[in-house]
């Protein structure tokens, strides 16, 4: 399936909430338990710029999926070293959204001057995990309960990619 992978803009919000709430009810690709508002998503874009970009996923002209790279930490020391995040309109699973989002990001990561993406993931998640290997990640870390979600203890794992 073809994509065009953009920068996300104020009026992709609405969607990139709708796909990321589906994960906060159905998932645990998500921690999050309470589905976020739309005032907190935009909060969270303007909190981003064009040093942590947000993109979006375009097919038909509708938006099937986003990503974004976050500051990984606050402090100046971590400014080299950025988190991704991934999600995808449940309907438009395996059909190569994530890996276009995926290799954009890593670019945009290496032009932004910055040193190694890490992932956090659901150990459950086996399909962002095998993006990620897939995609020259490898996992550094594993925190086992570490999260509690639909009645049962989580573990996430951690994987890096050096650019």
């Amino acid at each position: 399936m073809s994509c065009l992978i953009r920068l996300a803009t104020v009026d992709d919000l609405p969607r990139i909430n709708e796909i990321y709430n589906h994960y906060v009810i159905h998932s645990t690709c998500t921690y999050q338990e309470v589905p976020e508002t739309i005032e907190a998503r935009r909060a969270w874009f303007d909190s981003h710029g064009e040093k942590f970009p947000v993109t979006a996923a375009i097919v038909d002209g509708e938006v099937v999926g986003w990503g974004s790279l976050s500051r990984y930490h606050a402090r100046s020391a971590y400014r080299y070293s950025v988190e991704n995040s991934v999600y995808i309109d449940h309907r438009f699973h395996r059909k190569g959204v994530g890996r276009a989002i995926m290799l954009d990001l890593i670019e945009r990561a290496k032009k932004l001057g910055y040193h190694t993406v890490i992932a956090g993931a659901d150990a459950e998640q086996a399909a962002s995990l095998a993006l990620h290997m897939n995609l020259g990640f490898v996992e550094v870390a594993r925190l086992r309960q570490v999260g509690f979600k639909f009645n049962r203890w989580l573990d996430v794992i951690y994987m890096q990619l050096f650019l």
